[in-house]
């Protein structure tokens, strides 16, 4: 892709980006109160950080069902309230053992 090309759609998607943030700061002169918008923004990074993140886990492997385990390998170290790098380590942990499992038996 050329330049000439690519310069305009940067424009566009910084124009797009910047305008998504500033316009609820011009619109919005007064503090929010109402008790159903300031839940539904506190929780939105959760829910879209968890939309984002949740395919993209279980097709990162070659099966479903190693992502399945390293998932449930995750849940079980993060219930028990384990380091973010012992969750992960152990989520990799699950999906390397089970994707040989997988390799060597079937």
């Amino acid at each position: 892709m050329s330049f000439n090309v690519f310069l305009p759609y940067l424009a566009v998607m910084a124009a797009v980006t910047y305008l998504v943030r500033a316009i609820p700061l011009v619109l919005i002169k007064k503090k929010i109160e109402n008790k159903f918008v300031l839940s539904f923004l506190y929780y939105m990074p959760y829910a879209v950080l968890s939309v984002m993140t949740v395919p993209a886990v279980f097709f990162a492997t070659d099966h479903v069902v190693s992502a399945a385990a390293g998932v449930a390998v995750a849940l079980v170290l993060a219930f028990f309230k384990r380091d973010l790098l012992t969750v992960a380590i152990g989520a990799s942990g699950g999906v390397f053992i089970v994707e040989l499992i997988m390799k060597y038996l079937i």
